[in-house]
């Protein structure tokens, strides 16, 4: 069974996410769901639309040590179907969209998942994270 599509794909807000994913190291996009995911080579980290209800929105997978943080900002809330634990849901559409701390969170979600090889490559293009 073929899911509806929950969000154009050509959004302009699902297009600038794409952007920021699709610059990572050996990223792809599949339409998994009826939805945009943003998978480093199989594992997603960036998954287009929480739900139904929230079209323009993203799920991303959290670095342990920022997560408690991150769901205390009420920008953020806990995706349905999703570790709470591990992932939060942010809306695109907010007027507060902070699209620096978007791309640093996807970043971040990207290196939860990626192998050894994309984490090199990516640490090649951001030197500044290649110590730590």
């Amino acid at each position: 069974m073929e899911h509806p599509r929950v969000v154009d794909p050509r959004h302009p807000l699902v297009e600038r996410v794409r952007a920021v994913c699709l610059a990572l190291p050996e990223s792809v996009e599949v339409e998994a769901w009826g939805r945009p995911t943003f998978r480093a080579a199989k594992p997603i980290f960036v998954h287009v639309s929480a739900s139904m209800e929230r079209p323009l929105s993203i799920v991303l997978k959290t670095d342990p040590d920022e997560h408690h943080a991150l769901v205390q900002d009420g920008r953020f809330f806990g995706p349905p179907y999703y570790d709470r634990e591990r992932w939060v849901g942010v809306d695109l559409d907010r007027p507060d969209t902070d699209w620096e701390l978007l791309a640093e969170l996807i970043e971040t979600s990207y290196r939860q998942v990626a192998n050894r090889r994309q984490l090199v490559a990516l640490d090649a293009l951001r030197p500044e994270h290649a110590d730590g």
